[in-house]
């Protein structure tokens, strides 16, 4: 069934998953095609947004009181009819299914990846070693438990198909 979306604001398109599994560089490759067909389009990543107002803290309580943050800021942009692509971990269940409340035009994409696949790539050094408080290694990722569109990335087909597949499913959820 395609959701009805709501001209007077923009389209929050959350792109969620496990650090390393693709969704910041999904995001990036999405945000052409998405401008096209949607109107004014910017990309965030969570880990731009916490270096950006120096949000620290890990925990899975921090992290669930940042991403709550990230809504408010979410919230202002979308109100002025901006599309946003925005690339987070998010593993919290209640926060996404607030998200689902709070936009109107809410759009939720969970980027599926083996966790052994991403703890032997081990991209942002983030899975071995002593770093803390690390969805999918110590803190118990809540993953999506009816996303809107998920893609298994596998590291076996190229980011370019996979951006592609995400993009026709996008155009198969929305109704304008």
């Amino acid at each position: 069934m395609k959701k009805k979306i709501y001209r007077n604001q923009g389209i929050l398109f959350w792109v969620t998953g496990l650090a390393g599994s693709g969704k910041t560089s999904f995001a990036k490759m999405l945000k052409k095609d998405i401008s096209n067909k949607f109107g004014p389009t910017i990309v965030i990543s969570g880990d731009d947004f916490r270096k950006s107002f120096s949000l620290k803290g890990y925990t899975f309580e921090e992290r669930k009181k940042i991403v709550l943050q990230y809504q408010k800021f979410l919230k202002i942009i979308i109100n002025q009819k901006i599309n946003i692509i925005f690339a987070v971990i998010g593993m919290v269940n209640s926060v996404r299914k607030q998200n689902r409340k709070i936009f109107k035009n809410y759009v939720e994409i969970f980027i599926k990846a083996n966790l052994q696949k991403l703890k032997i790539k081990n991209k942002k050094k983030l899975y071995i070693g002593s770093c803390k408080n690390v969805v999918g290694k110590d803190i118990k990722p809540e993953f999506p438990l009816n996303p809107d569109i998920t893609i298994y990335n596998d590291f076996k087909l190229s980011k370019k198909y996979q951006v592609a597949l995400i993009y026709k499913k996008i155009q198969k959820s929305i109704k304008l």
